[in-house]
């Protein structure tokens, strides 16, 4: 790679860049939030109204960002979030997002809307540690399938997503015109030829290997049925599920068992009753609910509620390296990123997504000098200056 930087030199130069190489549809898919994006601007605003009280005169010449999940010692305190439609920002984008991952020592989690199936992730992918994201099915035995599928491929820990019970109003989506299954129509062929590197590069690779792109960890009566529908609105939900829903799928599944999508801490609570080993602080990225509290904002009162009791992680709006520290500030173990590693294998595939990472990194050993801290263990809200909102 002649520029492994590609002249990012942020997450926000990433985004627009992937922003030139993407046709608008899947762009917008990936960037933007649901109607009047009040949740997406606040997720961000949210780490902005927080500061940072620096101290002084600390010895800060060995930092460490080193964390350890589950267990498992790793090098930074991130975690890459599901996210379905990395294949749609580069050819098998899943697996260049999770070969970038296992190379920065981090978990990947794999979508159940991606269009990789989870057994090539694991077949392509070596020395990585993979989880796998699924929603809570009215059908137990497509829900088995799905989970035998990824005990089988060895997936270490099982994140059930429980904010989608219907999905989000994505207007855009609909004016667009993009769809999964893939399809083309009116609305979208000028976009595509618009980015004819990306019709190139992704599209006409899959038209040449495994025909349009679609959810390939479907169950395989699903995938028969479903039509194409504007994306994030062809998922199969259900509005009729409840915490015993959580603990029929903890009985299922033999490893670590995270629950992604909690906001209040009485659910976090009920989580932990099922027998989860995490939850994740999250409001789906701003693209579900609008107007829901920002997940860094309902943090702390889940922290109170279960930290000592198992693992907490946050989502949302995170950009920067000081995000990442404010989090594990406000008792955060790990950080999930979405957004940002697609930006990355949108720009270049694998070095894209390392480039994001990287980026992190930086960011983050950076602003643990500046602010006197030596270890993100060490982290505590005495580096924090918090308005009323928090």
């Amino acid at each position: 790679m002649n520029n492994p930087t590609f002249d990012a030199y942020n997450i926000f130069d990433l985004r627009e860049i992937a922003r030139r190489k993407l046709p608008k549809g899947i762009f917008e898919f990936v960037d933007r939030g649901t109607e009047e994006e009040v949740a997406l601007h606040n997720n961000r605003s949210a780490y902005e109204r927080i500061q940072l009280r620096a101290r002084a005169l600390v010895d800060v010449s060995r930092r460490c960002q080193e964390i350890s999940l589950f267990g498992n010692k790793q090098k930074m305190p991130i975690v890459i979030a599901p996210t379905g439609t990395a294949g749609l920002m580069w050819y098998q984008g899943e697996i260049e997002l999770a070969r970038a991952a296992a190379k920065a020592g981090i978990p990947f989690t794999l979508s159940i809307g991606s269009t990789t199936a989870l057994e090539s992730v694991a077949e392509h992918v070596h020395g990585a540690r993979l989880w796998f994201q699924i929603y809570i099915w009215p059908d137990r035995n497509m829900t088995f399938q799905l989970i035998e599928r990824a005990r089988a491929c060895n997936f270490e820990a099982l994140v059930v997503t429980v904010d989608s019970v219907v999905p989000g109003n994505r207007e855009y989506n609909m004016r667009n015109g993009f769809t999964i299954p893939f399809s083309f129509g009116r609305r979208n062929v000028m976009d595509v030829l618009m980015h004819p590197g990306w019709m190139c590069k992704v599209l006409m690779r899959y038209l040449l290997t495994t025909g349009m792109p679609r959810y390939e960890n479907l169950p395989a009566e699903l995938k028969r049925t479903i039509t194409a529908k504007p994306m994030g609105r062809s998922m199969l939900k259900s509005e009729a599920h409840s915490w015993a829903d959580l603990r029929a799928r903890r009985k299922m599944w033999p490893h670590r068992l995270i629950v992604k999508g909690i906001a209040h801490p009485q659910d976090a609570i009920f989580a932990a009753e099922c027998g989860a080993d995490a939850v994740v602080v999250s409001n789906h990225g701003g693209r579900n609910l609008d107007s829901s509290i920002a997940p860094i904002e309902a943090l702390p009162q889940i922290v109170e509620a279960v930290g000592k009791r198992m693992t907490v992680m946050v989502d949302g709006g995170v950009r920067r390296g000081s995000d990442v520290v404010k989090a594990l500030a406000l008792g955060a173990t790990a950080v999930q990123i979405g957004r940002s590693g697609l930006y990355g294998i949108a720009v270049g595939g694998e070095a894209g997504a390392t480039r994001a990472l990287t980026l992190f990194r930086e960011e983050i050993d950076r602003v643990l000098a500046l602010i006197g801290c030596p270890d993100v263990a060490e982290l505590n809200r005495e580096y924090l200056v918090l308005n009323s909102r928090n």
